[in-house]
């Protein structure tokens, strides 16, 4: 086949029909990636003729039978890229020790990473935040940066894009991505092949929505993969779901995902690809399909996925691609099999699932979950209800109380919002949300409505071309003139940098006690996630977060109450400002212009002058400072033989934390402020550091010593072994003393005494964050007992050696009678085999033995080697060794 590159080689999968080796044409488009994949991929050794055989049956395959995936590329943000490069320039280390040569330490394929985690909004409400934003996140952030220049200068095949140029998926979805790929290939040069990408962020799936085949893993997973391994995974499990009808008129994308998480959340989509069809499809564009996608893992899904149509190649042509590829995009698609046309055979799924778009309403989700979906016309009767159970609990009526701002005194209680943020790539990668949420700000401003002085406002895009567009079109200034300023090209409050509250807001909730409310466009609103004062975070549209803000309260009805009143005292309701869905359409139409697409990525790789002025050597390994707070060697290596130690069975184990349902990695490690009192503050503050210094347990993942103190420290955490308080408490067994966390496992650790954590259902849900597994590891603990485990955590854990187990069906701690109090022996690990069911041995404090099964959910022979080795780091350094030696040989 010839591209605008020179002739290509390709796999085309319509010929392993025509030969009837395989029916291509019944399977779903996202198999087709993955077959295309291992028959390109296949050479007898590491892709097998067993893998081909797997990926031919796939569907009887499914969740039984792994294969290995070699992706294109691999992408990152900073918070989990700093600690993956940390572990590289840690194994650099290692090696040269050993004699090795440092620089055989290299990524193999394709690295981007994107900084845009680190970016908080102490500013906001005026023209100058994004400069002075930014000017604060190099203040707190310029060690880690350097790091980074010396790792872009130092690694081959890593490209670092500098801060403030958008979120990472969003410049994956309107630059990075290519749809198809054309690289050179060793056996065959010139080939042409479908991307495909691994992210060390969760929300990678975004790009699902471009017809590219990417999910989140773990930063730990990562590594290995740069380094040239295959990823591991079983084969999915492909749930079609069949979109019909047509959106109704005041639906938001917006709208459309969040009904879509709760169905799929319902349906347990976990550890499955979902593939998205049907007469639908053609009412949602790139963005709208990006926003669906990008919450795939709120639903649970492995991918949500929409194969290659007309409606791809529009927005690479709209997104400023270079023409001849985009032309080559299309004609290969068609060539190969790999386009979706709607006459097409509907292809084979696992199971089908049908929703129909014009049932959707607008909604919100929350309190604490994405899939917790409130429409909008019961939510007065929802959120009154969730208010009044939390003034029960801090035993009292619904109350208001007096507010003073800048001398002008309000009734505010209950209910109130306190931040109100357009932020996140889910939502601002979206013209029609954007635009929607302009439009609805410049009418209420012709209303002469004002938000409310309590709110933090705050507007984050994933991209510089949404300002572009928003100011050519003249929405920016009303945006504005309601306090929605472009406060950052980044995560912000999405990720938890919300920043501070005005001090009198502040002071005012911590005094009174009030419920308090987050509203914001993004993907997670886990509990402590958003602001340590935000008793519940809402997620919503764009517009709607505009109108929240107005509104001041979580608890409207927006039928019957008025948002605010006009300056002659009339009152103004949603449906008098809401825009109409025609308007959202015209300006939606001139909204996309491919110059300013090319314009704003011309300079993606360029800094700011704070980028530039930073300095970092070129050498082979890193020069750790050992002053630094940001970043240490981390310990992982130390002590490491060539060899590894044979497994063995966990005995006398001491349970650390006993997790209630749903503990999220937020909960688990979390990425948001360090309180000067926290066991982290403590630590840093020791060393000098000044209490408004002490920036994010996020932005310190490069050290371990800060790491370890952060893990299960998140405020609203409840280990249900201190049922009283919150926070990272647990008890010391030997001396049943109450005590942090950090100082439990440390004495365990002095007294030699194993540790493990107990579980229930959907441990490990939420961001891919490998310190999840990584701190747990430093505090000692060997295995995770659960009833169920999130995908991404529940490869994190082996990852890092850390054996999960799950309880037998219609089992657990409750079932079982553990508490948590008991010693644990785990036996079975010393010849431990893919799902091996293990016997566990708890002994009560009282010599009562509960002995009972458990699987281990170490589930593929590889993710054995990596358990037996004592984590997949290890094992790729063991790895390393052997090609070093066999290099040194001959």
């Amino acid at each position: 086949m010839d591209s605008y590159a020179g002739p290509v080689t390709i796999v085309n999968l319509r010929k392993l029909e025509e030969k009837g080796i395989v029916k291509v044409s019944e399977m779903p488009y996202s198999i087709r990636v993955l077959l295309e994949n291992i028959v390109r991929n296949y050479d007898g050794f590491v892709v097998r003729d067993e893998d081909l055989k797997t990926i031919f049956n796939w569907k009887e395959n499914a969740g039984k039978v792994e294969i290995p995936l070699l992706p294109a590329r691999v992408i990152m943000q900073d918070l989990t890229g700093v600690p993956a490069i940390v572990d590289l320039a840690a194994m650099r280390d290692q090696f040269a020790q050993m004699g090795y040569d440092p620089n055989m330490v290299n990524p193999l394929i394709p690295v981007d990473l994107v900084i845009d985690h680190s970016v908080q909004v102490d500013y906001y409400g005026t023209s100058l935040a994004l400069k002075k934003n930014m000017e604060k996140e190099f203040e707190r952030n310029s060690e880690r940066y350097r790091f980074l220049k010396w790792a872009q200068k130092s690694f081959q095949n890593l490209r670092v894009v500098p801060p403030g140029k958008g979120i990472i998926h969003q410049v994956n979805l309107e630059y990075l991505a290519k749809v198809v790929w054309i690289g050179n290939d060793k056996r065959r040069g010139l080939t042409a092949y479908p991307d495909s990408v691994l992210g060390t962020d969760s929300h990678t799936t975004m790009i699902n929505g471009l017809g590219v085949l990417g999910w989140g893993v773990g930063g730990i997973e990562a590594e290995a993969v740069v380094l040239g391994q295959p990823y591991y995974m079983l084969v999915p499990p492909v749930v079609g779901v069949k979109l019909v009808g047509k959106p109704r008129e005041g639906v938001t994308p917006t709208d459309i995902v969040l009904y879509i998480t709760e169905t799929l959340r319902k349906a347990n989509v976990v550890g499955k690809f979902v593939e998205f069809f049907g007469p639908g499809i053609k009412y949602l564009s790139v963005p709208d399909r990006a926003t669906i996608a990008n919450m795939a893992p709120e639903y649970g899904a492995t991918m949500g996925y929409f194969p290659i149509d007309e409606v791809t190649i529009s927005y690479l042509a709209m997104s400023g691609r270079d023409p001849r590829h985009v032309s080559f995009v299309e004609e290969y698609a068609k060539r190969v099999g790999l386009w979706h046309d709607e006459n097409a055979p509907q292809p084979s799924y696992s199971q089908l699932i049908e929703i129909d778009l014009g049932k959707i309403e607008p909604a919100i989700a929350g309190p604490a979950h994405p899939e917790d979906r409130i429409p909008l016309s019961s939510a007065k009767q929802q959120l009154s209800a969730i208010i009044e159970s939390y003034a029960k609990s801090q035993n009292r009526q619904r109350k208001t109380s007096k507010l003073t701002i800048d001398g002008e005194t309000y009734d505010v209680g209950d209910g109130m919002v306190i931040i109100a943020a357009i932020t996140s790539c889910t939502n601002t990668s979206n013209p029609t949300n954007m635009i929607a949420a302009g439009l609805l700000a410049r009418n209420a401003v012709q209303r002469g409505l004002r938000v409310r002085p309590w709110v933090k406002t705050s507007n984050a895009p994933g991209s510089r071309v949404v300002t572009e567009y928003l100011t050519r079109l003249g929405l920016m200034p009303y945006l504005e003139a309601l306090g929605f300023h472009i406060t950052g090209y980044g995560c912000t409050v999405c990720i938890g940098n919300t920043g501070p509250l005005r001090k009198e807001v502040e002071d005012f909730i911590r005094s009174e006690k009030v419920y308090t409310a987050a509203v914001l466009s993004g993907n997670r609103n886990f509990e402590g996630r958003i602001h340590p004062l935000a008793t519940g975070a809402f997620l919503a549209s764009p517009p709607l977060v505009v109108a929240y803000a107005i509104a001041g309260r979580i608890d409207i009805d927006f039928d019957r109450e008025p948002l605010g009143y006009d300056p002659n005292g009339e009152p103004v309701y949603l449906r008098d400002i809401w825009p109409s869905a025609e308007e959202v359409a015209k300006y939606v139409q001139g909204a996309l212009d491919p110059k300013e697409f090319q314009e704003k990525y011309s300079d993606i790789f360029e800094g700011t002058e704070e980028w530039v002025k930073l300095e970092a050597p070129a050498t082979p390994t890193f020069q750790w400072d050992p002053k630094s707070t940001y970043l240490k060697r981390p310990p992982f290596f130390e002590g490491m033989t060539e060899n590894p130690e044979p497994l063995k069975d966990i005995k006398g184990a001491r349970v650390l934390i006993y997790a209630p349902d749903r503990i999220s990695t937020d909960h688990i490690s979390p990425a948001g402020a360090i309180n000067p009192t926290s066991k982290a503050g403590q630590y840093l503050l020791s060393l000098g550091v000044r209490p408004e210094e002490l920036n994010t347990c996020g932005s310190r993942r490069g050290n371990h010593e800060v790491m370890m103190r952060c893990t299960f420290d998140n405020p609203k955490f409840k280990n249900l072994l201190t049922p009283d308080r919150t926070g990272g408490y647990t008890i010391y067994w030997p001396t049943k003393e109450v005590m942090h966390v950090f100082d439990a496992a440390m004495k365990y650790r002095e007294a030699g005494i194993p540790v493990i954590v107990l579980g229930r259902s959907q441990y490990g849900m939420g961001s891919s964050r490998d310190w999840a597994a990584k701190g747990p590891y430093l505090l000692g603990v060997r295995a995770v007992i659960a009833k169920s485990f999130e995908r991404i955590h529940r490869s994190n854990l082996v990852g890092m050696g850390i054996v999960p187990i799950e309880f037998m069906p219609n089992e657990g701690p409750d079932e079982l009678g553990l508490d948590g109090s008991e010693t644990y022996d785990i036996i079975g690990l010393s010849d431990l085999t893919p799902g091996k069911i293990l016997t566990i041995r708890a002994v009560k404090p009282d010599g009562r033995v509960i002995e009972f099964k458990a699987k281990s959910r170490v589930d593929t022979p590889i993710e054995v080697e990596y358990i037996r080795h004592g984590g997949i780091l290890h094992y790729m350094l063991r790895q390393l060794m052997k090609e070093a030696k066999e290099k040194a040989k001959g």
